[in-house]
Formats: structure tokens, sequence, C-alpha cells
């Protein structure tokens, strides 16, 4: 009875194989889709750990599961769904204790940090990453909570904090081997260090090194025909540019980068809004009256609403 099983032989290995071809599918297929293909999957393996399973293939059932999750809520967040991002969430985290992985308990905390900073919970950010930061061990996982982590110092101006966090994301992702699939959105690698770092410094005014970064993150990210291969950092990295050129002075350059920012299909459409509420508000404050400002602030209302009616259908 304990080895009886009703899974058939490489089950494992292809449903494996599926959640990492989607977790790497996250930074350029539409949310929308994405999101179906990974449901459909994850309704799949639930229906699994009905049956009859050994205790390695429920094990393995589970981290699967708990990946997927994690994708899931990731993907109900970019589409304003925040109650299903949420209960996606904690089913990830319940996932990985379940299952003894401590990785997919790390990330479900690292989605809890990314919420409250989207949120503006800012004193919750750190919080999250050092409880994170708990179970994560040398992964990506911990890479990235520490970052997260800098991002909430950032948000709240402790700049010794920042640089301190983006010193050790640095010496930590030095131990990490360099990832066969860095597009993978549960893997860490170097340049989503420098994308973390270009928001850090632009949230610190620090516009010097920030805009070196944000413009780095663009040009290796741009294809050959001029699209853009990571369009979510792309679209992130245009808003930091639009705040840096704002408080330069440039209002044109401004307005063009965060125009720029919401023309990418694929995007994270509430963090991006968090972003663009911070320029929309400097471009108001400085430039009171001005057509181009005038123009922003309608792209930006409008992109709200267009979220809002997503999220809401019904209201």
């Amino acid at each position: 009875m304990v080895t009886a099983s009703d899974l058939g032989h490489g089950t494992l290995d292809t449903l494996q194989e599926a959640s990492d071809l989607l977790c790497r599918a996250y930074p350029s297929a539409l949310a929308a889709e994405l999101l179906a293909r990974t449901k459909q999957r994850l309704r799949y393996i639930t229906g699994l750990l009905g049956g009859r399973l050994t205790l390695r293939q429920h094990q393995e059932l589970l981290v699967t599961a708990g990946w997927l999750s994690l994708l899931l809520g990731c993907l109900h967040y970019d589409l304003g769904e925040r109650e299903q991002a949420e209960t996606a969430r904690q089913a990830a985290y319940q996932a990985g204790l379940q299952a003894g992985h401590g990785e997919i308990i790390a990330w479900s905390y690292e989605m809890a940090a990314w919420f409250a900073l989207t949120e503006g919970r800012y004193g919750d950010v750190a919080d999250y990453a050092r409880a994170g930061q708990q179970h994560a061990g040398m992964t990506s996982a911990m890479v990235q909570l520490v970052l997260q982590q800098a991002r909430g110092q950032a948000r709240l101006g402790d700049r010794r904090a920042v640089r301190a966090s983006l010193n050790r994301g640095a010496k930590l992702l030095e131990q990490l081997p360099r990832p066969d699939h860095p597009e993978h959105h549960f893997v860490f690698d170097h340049t989503k260090w420098i994308f973390y770092a270009a928001t850090c410094y632009t949230w610190l005014g620090d516009d010097e090194p920030a805009a070196e970064h944000a413009n780095e993150i663009i040009a290796y990210h741009t294809r050959p025909d001029g699209s853009s291969n990571a369009p979510m950092r792309t679209a992130n990295s245009h808003i930091d540019l639009g705040i840096i050129h704002a408080r330069h002075g440039e209002l044109d350059q401004a307005v063009h980068h965060g125009i720029t920012a919401f023309g990418f299909e694929r995007k994270t459409e509430a963090s991006l809004l968090s972003r663009a509420e911070d320029l929309d508000q400097l471009l108001d404050e400085r430039y009171p009256g001005e057509h181009l400002a005038d123009e922003f602030h309608q792209r930006y209302f409008d992109e709200r609403v267009a979220l809002q009616s997503k999220a809401h259908p019904d209201s």
C-alpha cells in the first residue's frame, strides 16, 4: 500500500517541466493568457493529489503546486485582482509548509512584501522580507527578499540601510550559480539587481546612478527590432527616467518616458500605476498647468480607471 500509486511513469517530470516553462513565460506572455494556462495546470495537479500516491510523489506534487500558486498570485496581482492574488499566495505558503520547501515559503513572504510596497505599507515590507529570509536559505528567494527590503527602506528614505541591503544582495548573488534561464520569474539574475537598484536610487534622489542603471536595463532588454524581452522591467525603468528628467526641468523627456512606460502590452498594472503615481504627483507639483503634464495625468488616470474596471467589472 505504501508503494501503490495511480500516477503514470514520467508524469511528475512532465508536470515539473510544464511548471518551469510557465514561470519562464511570465516576463513576456500576456497575463490573462498565462493565468488561464496556469489555472488549468494547477487544477490537474489538484486532481492528482486526490488520488493514490506515494509519499514522495505527494510531496513533489505539492512542490509543483506551490510554484504554480506563486505564479498564479503574481498574475492575479498584475491584473489588479488583489483578493485572488492573496488567496494564491496563501495557498503557495501552505503547499511549501506541507512539502517542507523553504524556498516556496520564502517566495510567499516576498510576494507579501511586494504587495505591501505597491500599496504604500512601507513599514510592512521589511517585516515580511525578514520573515521570508528565515526560510530562504542560499537561493534566489534570499536575494529577492534582501532587494525587496532595500526598496522598502528606500521608500522610507533610509539611505544607509538601502546601501547596506544592496551590497548584501550583490554579495549573495555572487554566491549563486549563473542561471540557465534568467527569464524564470523565480530566479534572481544580475540584471534584476541593476533594475532594483535603479528604483532604489530614484526614490532616494540619487539621480546619476539611477539613470545609469535604468538606461542599462532598457538597453539590455531591447531586441534588434526595438521591442523588449522584459517589458515589465523596461516599463518601470522608463518611469525611473521620467522622474529623473522631471526633477531636472526636462518636462518633454519626463512625459515621453512616462507615456512610453504605458505602451507595453505586458505590464504589472498595479506596480506600474504605483510608480506612475509618483511621476504624476511630481509633474503636478513642478509643472502646474503645463499641457504635457496634463497629457500625462490624463493617460495615467485612464490607465487607473481601466485597471479598476478589470478588477471590478460589475462596478
